[in-house]
């Protein structure tokens, strides 16, 4: 064991020629004896409960455990732990909440598993530049909560209670998008271990600036990176100020194209709406079941406005034109706190409430998103092909950003069906990049749709990241599979 933890850095040999490969699960007895020797017996498992638990997220892809399980509770393990598992070719693969939809968690070649979760400090808050640090165990709702009283708040907010770190590896967003911008907005500074163990500080160490033009935007270049080039330990990330006053709303249409109009006609107006949520028919009926709501069962749109008491009176009285211009009815304000709490739940529960319409199923979730002036186009369009399709499945979006989701419930054992699935989410995929749209607007690349990725950004865009991958984890060691 002491041998291993002092060449844990030099590469001493190949995976295969470290680790038995006939099942899952069979790490050698020294290597797992180094990995507590670095964390503590408690703070390893090789069990194959635990391993199954951290070998799949909330997607479709089957699991794939890895074979150990460990928790670091500081950056400094953080770094032995990579030098260690990258010195003798064994993968790493991050794990946050595991709240993803593109299979970023599965262990495609074993290894071992980072479960970050143990390290949930929220090490510095800047309240006079708008800006907090925290670890990657500190969940949204936890930052939140921690900023209270402080008059400030995050708004990115992906509707699970994901994790920060977790968040700007995904690159997540959410319904607050619109007027707030994505983690790739929000991120000023990682702290990231490199795969060989190396600490690497992308703006600098303590930085958290608003804006530089020194050198290249390696911030960007591990948000969004889905684990492949690193860990993420640390996030700096940007604050804004709470509103002072919030207003919600919900309005329905008689049509997708309608609802999808009224979207595109705000933004036109200028009118700064901070979410715009659109659900369909199913979703609504969905939505009414689960959560209790008594909305009309038809194309919704969920609107959300932030600002002063005499600035939201205008903002409500020009959405509210432009909505009944297009057709709006049951036009329904909510003020109270309590109110818009029951209503944004019941939205970030749509995913659930749609699969509860067939117990026993399995959700299929994907996402796409398109320039505003196409999303009309498109969501008429996915609503016909989804009705062609034979599907049972909804489509709820953030549109205010033309990003969307369609929810497909498949049966796991039915192999037509779910290749009925997988066809249905490709021909998506490819009808959002035939309209300059992507691929992904916020679930990632993970597992499901690299061919996708190589369409969407071409050849020499694929090769310049496969170059940039192999710059940073040349041994292909971290989170393998995955994005390339």
């Amino acid at each position: 064991m002491a041998s291993l933890l002092r060449t844990a850095t030099r590469g001493l040999f190949a995976w295969r020629g470290y680790c038995s490969r006939g099942t899952q699960g069979e790490l050698s007895k020294d290597f797992v004896e180094a990995l507590k020797a670095v964390v503590g017996s408690p703070h390893v498992s090789t069990a194959a409960v635990v391993r199954e638990q951290h070998g799949h997220d909330e997607s479709v892809h089957r699991c794939q455990p890895p074979d150990a399980v460990v928790w670091p509770q500081n950056v400094e393990q953080v770094s032995r732990l990579a030098a260690l598992c990258y010195g003798q070719g064994v993968p790493i693969i991050p794990f946050g909440t595991g709240t993803g939809l593109e299979g970023g968690v599965c262990a495609v070649q074993g290894g071992v598993c980072i479960n970050l979760t143990h390290m949930d400090r929220i090490l510095e808050l800047n309240a006079e530049d708008f800006s907090v640090v925290v670890e990657p165990g500190v969940t949204r709702r936890a930052l939140n909560t921690h900023l209270r009283d402080s008059g400030l708040w995050f708004p990115v907010d992906p509707g699970a209670d994901a994790s920060l770190c977790g968040m700007a590896a995904t690159g997540a967003s959410g319904t607050n998008t619109v007027r707030y911008g994505t983690m790739r907005d929000n991120v000023l500074n990682l702290e990231v271990v490199l795969p060989d163990g190396r600490l690497l500080h992308t703006a600098g160490p303590g930085r958290h600036f608003r804006k530089s033009a020194a050198g290249y935007n390696l911030t960007g270049l591990f948000v969004g990176s889905e684990g492949t080039l690193g860990l993420i330990t640390a996030a700096t990330l940007r604050l804004h100020p709470a509103p002072e006053a919030t207003v919600a709303a919900t309005c329905a249409f008689p049509s997708v194209q309608a609802a999808v109009d009224s979207t595109v006609h705000i933004l036109q107006a200028a009118v700064p709406v901070a979410r715009i949520e659109f659900l369909d028919d199913v979703s609504m009926d969905a939505c009414n079941r689960h959560s209790k709501l008594s909305c009309p069962v038809a194309p919704t749109l969920f609107l959300e406005f932030h600002g002063s008491e005499r600035a939201l009176e205008e903002q409500l009285q020009r959405a509210e034109e432009i909505t009944q211009h297009n057709g709006a009815s049951h036009f329904s304000w909510a003020k109270g706190a309590e109110e818009r709490s029951r209503l944004w739940a019941a939205r970030h529960n749509a995913w659930y409430a749609v699969q509860a319409l067939r117990p026993g199923c399995k959700g299929y979730s994907t996402d796409v998103c398109v320039p505003i002036s196409r999303l009309p186009e498109i969501l008429v369009q996915t609503t016909e092909d989804l009705k062609a399709s034979g599907l049972t499945g909804a489509i709820v979006g953030h549109v205010g950003d033309g990003n969307f989701h369609c929810a497909l419930l498949i049966d796991p054992d039915d192999p037509e069906e779910l290749h009925r699935a997988k066809t249905f989410a490709e021909q998506l995929g490819r009808r959002a990049l035939a309209l300059h749209g992507t691929c992904t607007g916020e679930h990632g690349i993970g597992l499901g749709k690299r061919q996708l990725l190589q369409e969407e950004v071409g050849a020499v865009g694929v090769e310049t990241m496969r170059q940039l991958k192999a710059a940073l984890d040349p041994r292909g060691l971290m989170n393998p599979g995955k994005v390339l």
